[in-house]
């Protein structure tokens, strides 16, 4: 009866902007969740890659409490302890000088399109302002980052939409470079397309990109929101690929479950943003900070967590092509870097997921035929074993 009164009451009083599944979540430990009606599930979505250490990870739940009783919030005016400890160590483990925090992944494109436009602005020649993003690409539902998104069902009924964007196929150099014109300042990429349906550049491709920034003088913006803090093997997935960007953006997994974005940049391009040039009221606040520090300690001590990702993606890879050889007729590709793993189906995935659903598995689909997962880094062998268990009871009855 309870969680039929918290669905009527979902439906009355909550705008109608998710296709959610008539399950209410109560709590969750490690890759376990529990419904209001005491179902357990085993949870390969992770928050969609937020909970990169898994549901109330101690470490990050007792750095909230602890931070919870000290300061909750406290306003950008003045200096922030844990804000400054984060940002540190954020620009010593990546290529960035600075860093500027938000709330949320779309918060953090936002503020990089307004950075680069700026920065441009700036400069003797300042009619640069056009930014070429990637079709099937995905950067936020803000006004700014939607247009940015190259699809056009995010855009749909929003115009009139910013100008200043252009879109290329993803993967393809040679449309990238046709598109940069005068006023071209930036490209913005995600190292891996997430959303888009688990896509992998060519090894080259992020290099050529780079180059090609270098050569035209403009700047290489990745969108790390879902790759980043892990999520591929290493903390950021522009390491896979030998390339530096001159801005990254961050979020999902960088609060361990607690909502913070990051827009990080060089010292050259941070110069752009002056007092007034940019803010946010809750960018930064210190429980938010003491969650990502916790994190990051998880992440990084010893480089063991990051090995936990590497070595179950590669278990994970192969336990899926073992499927794909026995249901060739429904498996087309599998694609993935660590724990971010696609499996293209040859028909609609939404009935896999209502089935593994209906099996205590909870795991998502995207551009319709993608199956995407995203489990928290502490996944163990067993749990993966599970998984596809129960995939291979689903397919076998597709088939």
């Amino acid at each position: 009866m309870e969680t039929k009164k918290l669905l009527d009451d979902a439906g009355h009083y909550l705008m109608n902007t998710y296709s959610r599944f008539p399950v209410v979540l109560r709590k969750g430990r490690g890759m376990k969740v529990w419904s209001t009606d005491g179902k357990e599930y085993l949870d390969f979505v992770g928050g969609l890659a937020v909970n990169c250490l898994g549901h109330c990870h101690p470490k990050v739940v007792i750095a909230i409490q602890k931070q919870a009783q000290r300061l909750l919030h406290i306003s950008n005016l003045y200096h922030i302890e844990p804000q400054i400890k984060l940002a540190r160590r954020l620009v010593i483990n990546s290529f960035a000088d600075k860093v500027f925090f938000c709330n949320s992944g779309a918060e953090a494109n936002e503020a990089a399109i307004k950075l680069v436009r700026k920065y441009f602005r700036e400069q003797p020649v300042n009619n640069r302002f056009e930014i070429i993003t990637a079709i099937n690409s995905f950067h936020g539902r803000t006004i700014a980052t939607l247009t940015a998104t190259g699809q056009d069902k995010i855009k749909s009924g929003f115009e009139p939409l910013l100008p200043g964007f252009r879109h290329v196929a993803f993967n393809d150099i040679e449309a990238l470079a046709a598109a940069i014109t005068g006023q071209t300042c930036a490209i913005m990429l995600e190292p891996i397309q997430g959303e888009g349906g688990v896509k992998m550049p060519d090894e080259s491709y992020l290099r050529n990109v780079r180059e090609l920034c270098d050569r035209h003088g403009i700047l290489l913006i990745l969108d790390e929101v879902q790759t980043g803090m892990g999520r591929t093997g290493k903390l950021f997935a522009y390491e896979h690929y030998g390339v530096t960007p001159d801005i990254m953006t961050l979020a999902k997994g960088l609060g361990g479950g607690a909502p913070i974005g990051a827009m990080l940049s060089t010292a050259r391009i941070a110069t752009a943003f002056q007092p007034s040039s940019h803010g946010s009221t809750f960018g930064g606040n210190p429980l938010v900070c003491a969650a990502a520090m916790a994190t990051l300690d998880v992440l990084l001590e010893d480089d063991l967590m990051l090995d936990q990702c590497r070595r179950m993606g590669g278990y994970f890879r192969k336990k899926l092509e073992a499927l794909k050889e026995e249901f060739p007729g429904i498996i087309a590709n599998i694609s993935g870097a660590g724990l971010l793993i696609g499996i293209e189906l040859t028909r609609n995935a939404a009935p896999v997921v209502k089935a593994c659903l209906d099996r205590g598995i909870l795991i998502n689909c995207t551009a319709g035929n993608i199956l995407r997962f995203m489990p928290p880094l502490i996944i163990t062998e067993k749990e993966i074993d599970l998984l596809t268990d129960i995939l291979e009871q689903v397919f076998d009855r597709l088939s």
